[in-house]
């Protein structure tokens, strides 16, 4: 609260209140704060150095394997159809490998596919000693 010196009025020896405010203290108060903030923050934003361990074995040379289920007796191995009995052999066949259990089995199923189709298809691959078996799903945006 200030007092008011000069003005219309009165005796000169009366002084009156002033009721405005006085803004200049909350402005030093504001910049000093500014001033702080400033100096804080790049002090308070670190990194941290992680060394990552490098990949082995480079690019990967062979595409995955899909086996898609879009119905009961509709089975495709990639772009190839094959049938459940005939699922072990043609699986073998597509993956180019000395060890075809080993290698990951992406799975992935039509929407209007019967639930016991595909786990049948599942229950297969289990069966025929297939381990690594991942399902595959698409974005929905």
């Amino acid at each position: 609260m200030g007092i008011k010196l000069g003005g219309g009025g009165g005796s000169p020896y009366t002084v009156e209140q002033n009721s405005d405010i006085n803004v200049t203290p909350f402005v030093d108060i504001m910049l000093v704060l500014l001033i702080i903030f400033m100096v804080t923050i790049p002090a308070a934003t670190t990194s941290i150095k992680l060394d990552m361990p490098r990949a082995e074995g480079g690019e990967v040379t062979k595409p995955p394997v899909f086996v898609s289920v879009m119905g009961p007796d509709d089975l495709y191995i990639g772009s190839h159809k094959t049938s459940l009995a005939s699922l072990d052999a043609d699986l073998r066949g597509a993956m180019h490998s000395a060890t075809p259990l080993s290698e990951r089995v992406l799975i992935r199923a039509d929407k209007d596919v019967d639930y016991g189709a595909f786990v049948t298809v599942l229950n297969r691959l289990k069966a025929d000693g297939y381990t690594r078996i991942a399902l595959i799903n698409e974005d929905l945006k």
